[in-house]
């Protein structure tokens, strides 16, 4: 466990004017409030906090910035408070801990909406003072280190998903390169562990052949820089575990196949010798084309400088070399950190605020969502981390997400610009408004008044800017449809029992009725009436529970009932509505153990989504339905899998022997074989439910030279 005079050693070493007694003090305090609690691994609690501020104080952090991260989750873990916390330490180390506490005190609907509002609340705190994140980062790389600990499988693949979705891109896009790498590492070793040991193995095999190959080819670099008069340091190292793992994925390729597991680093003094050094590296080895990337002339948003390129190497194989100067590298260490200075109370340059100005879009993009499931799907497409650098008819350069169209460029100048987007031009010639942007292109906008965005978009656009806004002018749209359609409805329905519904709209008893309801305008319960929220009926019973009404009642029940003798219990059932035609959504194939939601359509009833559905995500919540599974139902469900492995003999069979032995039916399969030996097999099985699903995919896992298994929508 490391010590406190560890931490006070690097923080002098780093920052010799720092102020250690802040620190001092933080740790005595933690200590005391921490007194007899024990962590899972048997360890005293205060070593986890201590972790954590060794981790800052190689992040050559400041002192506030430690001694937070020394009381990080005193507020929530303990009986101090934060009034106790702002008086003894100070305003700059409670809102640092108040930032970085999670909301575990607070009521929510599910454990799904609080970690939404916990991650929600972190992005907002760290908009403000980015320390919050980087305080957090530390906190979950610590948690991760002693994961092994959980008793709980579930729990551990649980946290090491967040990790995977969430803090490793925002190290990622903080530039914090090596945090984000062992997150990954260690959420890998979690979620796929048979994949992290195979690779594990196969890199330890021929550790030593390797490294006489990562020598002699740094030689061959060093004596090329010697000869031309340039000072650098080279070094070799290789590519972390789940990087291997996502290159076997992404270019369907066996171990075997993957050259560049091992990548070089050149580091020199000035940027002209990084240039040179590159033109040396490419009359030393061919270099491989659109496999050069120039971080330095134009920086990745995260301040990442560096010239990339990948070559033939001696020995046929592919290189990847990178060359940058010895600051840069400072940076890709350490990302914001390298920059971090709040040294005698100054605030951060006002450069870096601009170059992080992404941490407050993403705040302003999120602050719309309410549903945590929209949230953070929306959180992990922000943070999605391959960007495009496009260029203004101004020469303006604009960051996007890979894949983003003309629409998300025109929605990210300006909302009315993207409201209003026709068409565009890219480099001067017209283009599809569903073109995929690259790198370097010259993009304008050609707008028209009065034009407005089309539903369609939503199937291609990329950035949560332009969802956001897209999905807002269809929800006005259809709001104004619904309520047009609710008001004839009632009109129809109130004419039947001699009610004037246009008098009875502007009384003080309608004003009664929107608020029993729960809504705020009478507008909303009319429009709720359009989406088939409401019946016109339960407004009549709430307005005038006349005998009358009270006869139509009895008569509909004695319908209702019938029905529900008739038909048997479904495996879905419908929160507040009796007897409703529900189907399930083709695209997800949701199965009994997926989070759910209902959405009304017209004439169909309700149609089921798995809650994490791209489609789901994208219609109207007012048309939205609780909905669960009913836990009696006995029904078998279709879902769809890929099995992703190496070709041999029998292949097929041990995979549909293994998916019978597990007590699945095979509605039907589908295999494609690539090029390089690898075969896609593609099923559509029968099963009971999530865990049934997990039962055959886990199998599946276990047959010979299989690379993947997962579920498909």
């Amino acid at each position: 466990m490391i010590r406190i005079t560890d931490i006070l050693d690097k923080v002098t070493e780093n920052q010799p004017e720092a102020d250690l007694d802040i620190i001092d003090r933080a740790y005595i305090f933690s200590a005391r409030v921490h007194d007899g609690q024990m962590r899972l691994s048997g360890e005293p609690y205060l070593s986890h906090p201590l972790e954590v501020a060794g981790i800052l104080a190689d992040m050559k952090l400041d002192a506030v910035s430690i001694a937070a991260g020394l009381l990080h989750d005193v507020i929530e873990d303990t009986h101090a408070t934060e009034e106790e916390i702002g008086e003894i330490f100070g305003r700059d180390v409670l809102h640092i801990v108040s930032g970085v506490t999670k909301l575990s005190k607070l009521p929510f609907n599910s454990a799904q909406a609080r970690e939404a509002e916990s991650i929600r609340k972190m992005l907002l705190a760290m908009a403000d003072d980015i320390r919050v994140i980087l305080i957090k980062l530390a906190d979950r790389l610590h948690n991760m280190r002693t994961l092994q600990y959980h008793k709980s499988a579930a729990k551990k693949k649980k946290i090491a998903r967040e990790t995977l979705d969430i803090y490793a891109p925002i190290a990622a896009r903080l530039g914090i390169y090596w945090i984000k790498n062992e997150l990954e590492n260690r959420s890998f070793q979690f979620l796929n562990p048979e994949a992290y040991e195979e690779i594990h193995r196969r890199v330890d095999k021929d550790k030593e052949d390797r490294e006489n190959y990562v020598d002699t080819v740094k030689q061959y670099i060093q004596m090329k820089l010697d000869e031309n008069s340039l000072k650098g340091d080279v070094s070799g190292r290789y590519k972390h575990f789940y990087s291997i793992h996502q290159k076997m994925l992404k270019q369907n390729l066996p171990f075997e196949e993957v050259y560049d597991i091992i990548a070089f680093r050149i580091i020199l003094d000035t940027i002209p010798q990084c240039y040179e050094a590159l033109g040396l590296m490419h009359s030393l080895w061919r270099p491989i084309a659109k496999k050069f990337k120039d971080y330095i002339g134009m920086p990745k948003p995260n301040m990442y400088q560096s010239l990339h390129t990948t070559v033939i190497g001696p020995f046929g194989e592919r290189i990847e070399i990178q060359i940058r100067t010895h600051d840069m590298d400072k940076v890709a260490k350490s990302g914001i950190a390298a920059h971090w200075s709040y040294k005698e109370g100054k605030v951060i340059d006002d450069n870096v605020s601009k170059t992080f100005a992404w941490v407050q879009n993403l705040v302003e993009n999120q602050e719309a969502f309410r549903d945590p499931n929209e949230f953070m799907e929306n959180v992990r497409i922000d943070l999605f981390p391959d960007e495009v650098y496009v260029f203004t008819p101004q020469g303006d350069i604009k960051s996007l997400p890979k894949g983003a169209t003309p629409v998300d460029f025109a929605y990210l100048i300006h909302s009315e610009v993207g409201a209003q987007c026709v068409g565009a031009k890219v480099n001067g010639r017209m283009v599809p408004l569903k073109y995929e942007l690259q790198t370097g292109e010259i993009v304008e906008v050609v707008t028209s008044k009065g034009h407005h965005p089309s539903k369609d978009w939503l199937n291609f656009v990329k950035t949560v800017k332009a969802r956001s806004r897209i999905r807002q002018w269809i929800k006005t749209q259809e709001k104004e449809r619904s309520i047009s359609l609710g008001r004839e409805m009632c009109e129809k329905a109130f004419r039947k029992y001699r009610l004037n519904f246009n008098t009875l709209i502007k009384s003080e008893e309608m004003n009664n009725v929107v608020e029993a309801f729960g809504f705020k305008q009478t507008d909303d319960l009319i429009a709720s009436v359009g989406y088939g929220k409401i019946t016109p009926l339960q407004i009549i019973r709430k307005i005038t529970p006349k005998e009358e009404v009270e006869d139509a009642d009895s008569l509909l029940n004695k319908v209702v009932t019938k029905i529900d003798k008739k038909k048997e219990k479904g495996g879905v059932m419908v929160k507040g509505v009796d007897d409703v035609l529900v189907r399930f959504g083709k695209c997800c194939q949701p199965v009994p153990g997926d989070p759910i939601i209902g959405y009304i359509t017209r004439g169909y009833g309700v149609t089921i989504h798995r809650a994490t559905c791209v489609n789901a995500l994208k219609m109207n919540p007012e048309r939205q339905i609780e909905v669960e599974w009913n836990q009696d139902t006995k029904e078998t469900y279709p879902v769809k899998i890929l099995v992703r492995s190496l070709d041999r003999v029998g292949l097929l069979a041990d995979v549909a022997a293994n998916i019978t032995k597990n007590g699945a039916n095979i509605l039907s399969a589908n295999t494609e074989t690539k090029e390089n030996h690898t075969v896609d097999s593609y099923f559509s099985l029968s099963v009971h439910g999530t865990e049934h699903l997990t039962r055959v995919v886990e199998s599946l896992k276990q047959v010979k030279q299989v690379l993947e298994v997962k579920r498909l929508g």
